[in-house]
């Protein structure tokens, strides 16, 4: 650490020292035509990752006999445990949506087993189990294949985001953790992909009932969190259920170090990570957890992105607990381009409230965004995320690449221990706008305000500009 020190601290009086730059709009005035020409081009880089997959026959080829492989599981599935198609679960071919993982929510085609050689180093565990209704939770437990011998890791759980959005469309970001020291969890929720539709009750998941992202998240934690010692609670209240064959445990829980917990999640995923954040903390919900007496969680990143709440809607009230990355989009979900310069103020609110709780917080949007950029969703539109195949695997593009580097650094930030990968330059690595400025957003301003390992402040209210 002590060599490193020089380097991060003229990386870090780079990004404290105000320039007269920060202080000038950015681009050409509005309205003009050369603002025109600009968001035009900007707004074209939505339209890169459908552009490239589709005249890429490779890519084409192996989207299609993924597809083809993941109906064949599917369809194996429902033959072995007919259950699975019981109408008390609600589930068919297309409900949950996805629940084949053909097509378009196949996602990276090139991250599947037999095709990706990450798995040669990492295993990978399938697991079922009960939620608090009884609906049946599929997903998956991944670690280093070495994880035992490298004493108990840190650990991170994603949550997938809502409508088209089943777990292989966050791999990108599980096979990433693995390589880095984590032992990680990805799941599909109540009603998406191949979880249950419904409870057998009837109740529902995914935009039908939001709260499955946060009481779900709950669920999966306290599934992530127990061990042989402690089995998971809700499988023996649900036991009988399904004749399904339901997964007693976490089998990596000796693995895992039980105070180093992060969440990562996507769109109705990231507010569920924003809420079950904030349980325990002053003013906020309880901890509702069965295995744990506390809040497990350590740190979490919002993908599209970290939620506020007053308590007075449908979401529970959000409380900054733990140090929070939000990640934001300039197109969101509807795609359109802008016809006026947006509020450049406009994706700081949770940054707001994290900042004047006193919070570490970081907040980034990126560049000719759209909401499918952390979701690898072929055909959908977004910045380039598989510009080249040579390699057998998608290798480059815009988006995806910076999503991953900040969300990696920021989890080893405040998850890694010294002697671990990562830890060292963590708060280098957060600060490397030299590399990354260019794919920030022009329009939203992207900010951080955090102390680094070194007690040194970080506080920039506008990173593209510099601070």
């Amino acid at each position: 650490m002590d060599a490193m020190r020089p380097a991060l601290r003229a990386v870090l009086l780079s990004a404290l020292l105000p320039f007269a730059a920060a202080a000038i709009p950015e681009g050409p005035t509005y309205p003009s035509p050369a603002w025109t020409l600009r968001e035009a081009g900007n707004y074209a880089r939505t339209l890169e990752a459908p552009t490239e997959q589709a005249r890429n026959p490779r890519f084409l080829a192996r989207l299609t006999a993924q597809s083809a492989a993941n109906e064949t599981a599917w369809l194996r599935r429902g033959l072995r445990d007919p259950s699975w198609l019981r109408p008390s679960s609600g589930d068919t071919n297309v409900t949950p949506l996805c629940a084949s993982w053909m097509l378009q929510c196949a996602g990276d085609p090139f991250r599947y087993p037999g095709v990706d050689p990450f798995y040669d180093a990492a295993t990978v565990d399938p697991v079922v189990f009960y939620d608090r209704g009884c609906a049946r939770i599929s997903g998956r437990i991944w670690r280093p294949r070495m994880a035992a011998a490298s004493g108990r890791l840190p650990a991170v759980i994603i949550e997938t985001g809502s409508i088209e959005a089943p777990e292989p469309l966050y791999w990108w970001m599980a096979q990433a953790l693995v390589r880095s020291g984590y032992v990680v969890m990805s799941f599909d929720v109540r009603g998406q992909g191949r979880s249950d539709l419904q409870t057998p009750s009837g109740e529902q998941g995914s935009n039908v009932n939001p709260a499955v992202f946060w009481d779900g998240l709950v669920d999966a934690i306290d599934f992530f969190r127990s061990s042989s010692v402690q089995p998971y609670p809700h499988n023996p209240r649900c036991a009988g259920s399904y004749p399904t064959a339901i997964t007693p445990w976490n089998p990596a829980a000796a693995e895992i170090d039980p105070d180093r917990l992060g969440l990562a999640g996507h769109s109705l995923g990231a507010t569920g990570v924003s809420v079950v954040q904030s349980y325990g903390a002053p003013g906020a919900d309880p901890w509702p957890g069965l295995i744990d007496r506390d809040n497990p969680v350590k740190v979490v990143v919002a993908w599209d992105g970290l939620a506020t709440s007053d308590g007075s809607g449908s979401t529970p009230r959000i409380v900054p607990r733990v140090p929070a990355m939000g990640q934001s989009s300039e197109y969101g979900i509807a795609g359109l381009a802008f016809t006026k310069p947006p509020e450049p103020e406009a994706h700081k609110a949770a940054y707001a409230q994290w900042r004047t709780a006193g919070v570490p917080v970081s907040v980034l949007t990126i560049r000719g965004s759209t909401h499918f950029e952390w979701s690898l969703i072929p055909t959908f539109p977004a910045t380039s995320w598989c510009p080249d195949t040579r390699d057998g695997r998608c290798s480059g593009g815009w988006g995806q690449p910076l999503a991953e580097h900040y969300s990696l650094a920021w989890f080893d930030r405040w998850l890694k221990q010294p002697g671990e990968p990562g830890y060292a330059d963590a708060d280098a690595r957060l600060l490397e706008d030299a590399r990354w400025r260019e794919r920030y957003s022009f329009y939203f301003r992207s900010a951080r305000s955090y102390v680094t390992r070194e007690t040194l402040p970080v506080v920039c209210e506008d990173v593209r500009a510099g601070c």
